[in-house]
């Protein structure tokens, strides 16, 4: 007898995850899962000996809990957070969608409409994301009943079977003028009833092996028995009886996203070894390499193109031996082993590996074959990665190269990353990712081309929107933020404080007196600011700089007391007189009358920019911020002191006195 697996079977990606998710938490200590993970008996069995009891209220919960795969209704987070669980979200991203697309269509005063299992958890969990206010329509007969309606959303139950949404939608549209339709259907489940009923047709007895409460695993048991091929559903190789099989000459094999590889494959051994003593179990037994594990067999049919499993019986520095079954071992060459070529084979597989590979040519010169493990990847990964293409999923690689626009990256298959696509900002040297791990989307995933285009940008960007939003709600005036000097302009410098940017003025710079931004801050600066003003309707934040710092006017009456003498720098000057700088943000003003005993037209004929003089205060005003100077009151101050240097000198050189030199010679 003939045992044929059909070409798509066995967990789908939303499965997988959810029990990768699970295993890895149990690694961390006792924890729950909310309901039993998946639908199958046997795996939430395998859980629980790992630690994962299943709960029905999260009050029954400690710790962690782990919330299943079919996913559930708001009001579980919410209870959750209110007992200080921590959830492990383990919801197929598939569900997630219906549930964000059910709440969105409800938000808009659409009746939301799921074609699909009212008694299912994940029907009940995805009504629950519109308020409890949606309807659930399981065929078109029950949609023929409803009354006229207004505006309607239709969604379905992931594992609904493509015909009967389709009929129930047709049917929903002469209730209501205005249906929007979201066929909210796993592209994997539709593939696997698809093959499910192509291998039904074809063969004489067909075998079902899921759970007895999975709900896909029953769709795939009616639509089978439909083709008229007699049906049976099992749940594990125990439960196969060998008087199903009595005089039939092929036999198919399919299983629920729910049924794990090693269930299957327990059952296709059984099925082999109830064939009749005197037929051999034929080679011809195909299955889907890229959805389960390999099953070892003796000999395999050796074509271009072809996936096969074998066993690595040599390595050398630049090839690797595979026992693949046939006439003789296939020659693996070291630039097929990965994306990124390693320095030696022993970096990837070692002696006695299982491996899977493609064959590339039947035969090179030698006679071996010429197989490919880099190409088994693709194929391998090729569907996860669809996966991960239809629903957004984030995922990590490694830059394994620099090319001409952009990277490269290992991500089971070779990506490409644009330029344009690795961060918000522009990227002068791309070789600074080499080796790195970056955070990716899917842009573009052509299958048949093997062509995937990632981007990191469009995760960072969103991340950047949503930091923003928060930014806004939280944002108050007084608030001491930090943030980064984005761009000078002569009026001030624009900061940006978390994805806004605010304006930061030259007035509110510095208590000082500057001319330009750059005197005080630099592009790329980090910077501590006040907040001084947000406007939300036009999205304007004024800030501060000198708000943030201590104000050197708060005490100065006791730094700078009347009738003291200090120090300063001439900063600049006016036609009724020079401000000097007595310390950081504190300038004074020596009044032009205060420049010179003598009259003077204007005070650069006692001093200069730049030029160090002693001063008296003769005010100290801090509410007002002023202080009043005197020059001429400083003892040996009534000329300027440089002039005066100067013309003594001009005395020591000609000898002459200094009425001479001013231009009063003395009486002879």
């Amino acid at each position: 007898m003939q045992v044929i697996l059909a070409r798509s079977a066995g967990f789908c990606f939303g499965v997988k995850r959810a029990l990768d998710m699970a295993e890895k938490t149990a690694n961390t200590g006792q924890a729950y899962t909310y309901g039993p993970l998946i639908h199958n008996s046997q795996v939430v069995e395998r859980l629980e000996q790992q630690g994962l009891r299943p709960i029905n209220d999260l009050t029954e919960g400690r710790g962690t809990v782990i919330i299943r795969s079919h996913g559930v209704a708001p009001e579980v987070y919410a209870q959750g957070e209110e007992l200080k669980l921590e959830l492990v979200d383990a919801t197929c991203p598939f569900v997630q969608k219906a549930q964000r697309l059910a709440m969105q269509f409800q938000q808009q005063g659409r009746q939301v409409i799921l074609v699909g299992d009212r008694s299912h958890p994940e029907v009940q969990g995805i009504i629950g994301w519109t308020g409890n206010q949606g309807l659930v329509v399981e065929n078109p007969a029950e949609a023929k009943q409803l009354p006229p309606l207004g505006p309607v959303a239709v969604l379905a139950q992931t594992t609904q079977p493509e015909q009967n949404f389709s009929a129930v939608v047709e049917e929903l549209r002469t209730k209501s003028p205005d249906v929007v339709v979201h066929n909210t259907i796993c592209s994997a489940t539709g593939e696997r009833q698809k093959a499910a009923l192509e291998l039904a047709s074809q063969v004489e007895i067909m075998i079902v092996v899921g759970g007895k409460n999975s709900a896909n695993t029953r769709k795939l048991m009616s639509l089978c028995q439909k083709t008229g091929t007699v049906t049976y559903q099992v749940e594990t190789a125990e439960e196969l009886e060998p008087s199903w099989f009595a005089g039939a000459n092929s036999a198919g094999l399919t299983a629920g996203a729910s049924t794990p590889d090693w269930i299957i494959e327990e059952v296709y051994k059984k099925m082999s070894e109830i064939s009749t003593h005197d037929e051999q179990v034929s080679d011809e037994a195909s299955y889907d390499i890229e959805d389960m594990a390999n099953w070892e067999q003796s000999l395999q049919d050796l074509r271009r193109g072809k996936m096969v499993s074998g066993t690595v019986v040599q390595i050398t520095s630049d090839e690797v031996l595979v026992d693949i079954g046939g006439k003789s071992e296939g020659v693996l060459p070291i630039n097929e082993l990965a994306v990124k070529r390693p320095n030696h084979p022993s970096e990837v597989v070692a002696i006695g590996d299982k491996i899977n590979v493609v064959i590339l040519r039947v035969e090179n010169k030698e006679g071996y074959p010429v197989l490919s493990k880099r190409r088994a990847d693709q194929l391998q990964s090729a569907g996860s990665l669809e996966e991960a293409f239809q629903t957004g999923q984030e995922l990590q690689a490694e830059v394994v190269d620099v090319v001409k626009g952009g990277l490269l990256v290992d991500i089971g298959m070779r990506g490409f990353v644009p330029a344009s696509q690795i961060q918000r900002g522009y990227v002068e040297d791309l070789r600074q990712f080499l080796g790195k791990t970056l955070r990716l989307r899917i842009l573009e995933f052509d299958r048949d081309k093997n062509k995937i285009v990632l981007s990191q940008k469009i995760i960072l960007e969103e991340e950047a929107k949503l930091a923003k939003v928060a930014l806004w709600e939280t944002l108050t005036e007084g608030q001491v933020v930090t943030g980064v000097v984005r761009r000078l302009v002569t009026f001030g410098a624009f900061v940006d404080i978390g994805g806004i940017d605010g304006l930061l003025h030259i007035s509110d710079m510095t208590y000082g007196h500057i001319k330009h931004p750059s005197e005080v801050v630099k592009e790329n600066q980090q910077v501590e600011v006040r907040v001084l003003k947000v406007d939300r309707e036009h999205e304007r934040v004024s800030l501060g700089l000198k708000q943030a710092l201590t104000d050197p006017w708060e005490d100065v009456a006791a730094k700078f007391s009347v009738g003291t003498v200090v120090t300063g720098q001439v900063v600049r000057l006016a036609p009724f007189g020079a401000f000097v700088k007595l310390a950081e943000g504190i300038d004074g003003l020596i009044h032009i009358s205060q420049l010179s005993d003598r009259h003077i037209a204007k005070p650069d004929e006692v001093v200069q920019v730049g030029q160090t003089v002693k001063v008296k205060i003769i005010d100290c005003n801090g509410a007002e911020r002023r202080i009043s100077l005197s020059l001429k009151d400083v003892a040996g101050a009534d000329v300027d002191s440089e002039a005066t240097e100067m013309i003594e000198q001009q005395v020591h050189d000609l000898g002459a006195t200094i009425g001479e030199a001013v231009g009063h010679p003395t009486a002879e």
